[in-house]
């Protein structure tokens, strides 16, 4: 029986360098290839062929072109696969800073979203939890854990602390859809967050949920939302693997 033919790929875009700028060959080759990425040009599963090739393409040494390569690697776009060549993982999550579910921007993106629910349990909140939620400590508050994935690939570590009997949702609702999808069509309605970002090293136990080393920078959140009558909903903790995901601000200069 013949072997059955790979699938098509599209064709990789049209590459340029610009020999008289003073930025180096590799830096404007791999930005061109992260521009391609994220713009859909080369989606998930697309191959970019070997270096020879598209180092005679560009007219440009093949160190050049590994080095272009590599950045990608580092940054999670591409992967080098045994037999395959070099491969199109996934484009990088870049997630504007606004009330928003992690789940709606990804599909919006066109990231198929995809989610996991680890624990669902009601629990005592901790002087913390309490706190931020503008309850006594140890009311029962609802207690979420969930992993979510992009491209079948993890992307976030979820914890969430709601009011208990804020939200009626079984495991199925929580991992069809976002959170704060849930939270609106129960009659909540989301005004407004006070949020903070860090980074960290991933832990063992969350470097194995995310398919990180342990060790691994990771970016850090914590969010408190508030309902238009200034009740505080939820608080979130959460854990997004930096190889993968960043958030954007758009800033404006003081007149």
């Amino acid at each position: 029986m013949p072997a059955q033919a790979p699938p098509p790929q599209p064709p990789v875009p049209e590459l340029s360098v610009d020999r008289g700028s003073p930025v180096p060959l590799y830096f404007q080759l791999a930005r061109q290839l992260e521009a391609a990425i994220e713009g859909g040009a080369l989606p998930p599963g697309s191959l970019l062929g070997n270096e020879i090739g598209l180092a005679a393409r560009l007219g440009l040494s093949r160190p050049t072109v590994r080095q272009a390569i590599r950045s990608l690697v580092d940054q999670g776009l591409l992967v080098r696969r045994r037999g395959v060549g070099t491969q199109v993982v996934h484009s990088r999550v870049r997630r504007p800073l606004e009330l928003s579910s992690l789940h709606d921007d990804l599909e919006a993106s066109g990231q198929r979203p995809a989610t996991r629910l680890l624990v669902d349990r009601i629990e005592p909140a901790a002087a913390g939890v309490a706190a931020a939620l503008g309850l006594p400590e140890d009311t029962e508050v609802r207690y979420l854990e969930r992993l979510r994935s992009a491209h079948g690939e993890p992307l976030a570590y979820l914890r969430n602390h709601l009011p208990a009997g804020l939200l009626d949702a079984d495991a199925g609702r929580l991992e069809a859809t976002g959170l704060y999808r849930l939270l609106r069509a129960a009659g909540t309605t989301l005004h407004s967050a006070r949020q903070t970002v860090g980074a960290r090293a991933a832990t063992l136990g969350e470097a194995a949920l995310l398919g990180e080393p342990e060790g691994a920078p990771l970016l850090a959140m914590e969010r408190t939302t508030f309902d238009a009558r200034g009740r505080a909903v939820e608080y979130a903790s959460h854990l997004y693997r930096a190889s993968r995901y960043s958030f954007e601000f758009q800033l404006l200069a003081r007149g």
